[in-house]
């Protein structure tokens, strides 16, 4: 006898669903930190599975002071050049300014002594032996360079703004206008003009006067290039009229930016200055 065909029902599985899961339920997975093999599990005692021991806090504090004993060196060196860079950078302006001005001058200095004696003229009898500051060429450049071309980053050391060898103002008015590199050829403001300064000098002629008088010395130049235009403030550790706490003192270790009267900027190493 043909029907309808029989319906089988399938008998429902006795076996718990999470038995045949490929992954097991949340509550049969271990908790982050328990079993396997990591370091840190060998340190955690039983029973501690969310929180860090002491143990492991040290030795994680440790890890870091090592890291930073090994970077920090190495990080003030990087802040050191960069501010060395930052500094060479004014001095390739300030030779920028000085040519630009010399073109519009017929090749001669400015002969600005009054202005230099107005500013302040105060040559010191230890160091430096006369008064190279430079707030009048800050004055003179003015339409040139901003007064930030003539501060130097450098100077990080509380210490500087206390030196008034090392500051001079170029509008007195303003108290941004410090001037904090030195220009030892335009250092005195006596009259016939010293043979090493250039006031209202040609460039040649104030090359040649300055060779001719150190010639014979240990530092004497031998063309425009070695002949020192605009320098950092610096205090040699060797003038024992120093006093203790400026000796061996430079905006940059071991050294100091120089500009010379071809337009070159560089920085010189000097066994004189602190190297750190």
């Amino acid at each position: 006898m043909t029907g309808f065909p029989v319906m089988r029902r399938h008998r429902k599985s006795s076996i718990p669903r999470h038995a045949v899961h490929p992954h097991p339920p949340p509550s049969a997975r271990r908790p982050c930190g328990q079993g396997g093999h990591g370091f840190a599990n060998l340190l955690r005692p039983p029973g501690r599975a969310g929180a860090f021991t002491l143990l492991e806090l040290l030795v994680v504090i440790g890890v870091i002071a090592l890291l930073a004993s090994l970077l920090a060196p190495a990080l003030a060196r990087a802040g050191h050049r960069a501010r060395q860079t930052q500094c060479l950078g004014n001095f390739r302006q300030i030779g920028i300014a000085f040519t630009l001005y010399l073109a519009d001058h017929a090749e001669i200095f400015p002969d600005r002594r009054d202005l230099k004696v107005r500013l302040g003229f105060k040559p010191w009898t230890d160091w430096p032996p006369s008064d190279p500051r430079g707030g009048w060429a800050g004055a003179v450049l003015a339409p040139l360079l901003t007064p930030k071309s003539w501060q130097c980053a450098g100077r990080i050391q509380s210490i500087w703004p206390t030196l008034a060898a090392a500051n001079q103002l170029s509008h007195p008015e303003d108290s941004l206008s410090s001037v904090h590199y030195w220009l030892w050829r335009f250092d005195r403001t006596e009259d016939p003009i010293p043979a090493d300064n250039f006031w209202a000098k040609t460039v040649e002629a104030a090359a040649q006067q300055f060779i001719d008088a150190r010639s014979g010395s240990v530092d004497a130049p031998s063309g425009p290039s070695e002949v020192e235009l605009t320098v950092d403030a610096y205090f040699p550790g060797t003038v024992a009229a120093i006093p203790p706490a400026w000796r061996g003192l430079s905006p940059h270790p071991g050294g100091r930016n120089r500009l010379f009267l071809d337009g070159r900027a560089a920085f010189s190493k000097d066994a004189r200055l602190r190297s750190r």
